[in-house]
């Protein structure tokens, strides 16, 4: 994770993920996906509850991901590695599920 503008990162490896999925309307789906990490300490004092907002198509296309502090929008942002680790959730557990609607 990093702060907007930071060089200063922390690469975390998530080890649990569960997923939420909210569809928003006949084009867009929310899925919000708490995450536990491998080493807790990496995680910044100031996020109470990290997770990640996953916003897609209604047909599984993967649009954008961003960090979540309980639910809500932060000052962070994910690292390209924690974003694979969150897209390969999302193919796995998620995006099957979209396309069998």
């Amino acid at each position: 994770m990093l702060t907007y503008g930071s060089t200063d990162v922390q690469e975390l490896q998530f080890t649990e993920m569960k997923h939420v999925v909210d569809i928003r309307d006949g084009q867009w789906v929310d899925v919000y996906v708490q995450v536990e990490t491998a080493e807790p300490k990496l995680i910044p004092a100031s996020i109470a509850e990290l997770g990640a907002l996953l916003i897609a198509t209604r047909d599984g296309l993967l649009v954008d991901i961003a960090a979540q502090d309980e639910g809500r929008d932060c000052e962070y942002q994910f690292t390209e590695s924690e974003k694979a680790q969150l897209r390969l959730y999302f193919e796995r557990h998620v995006q099957p599920a979209l396309l069998t609607k």
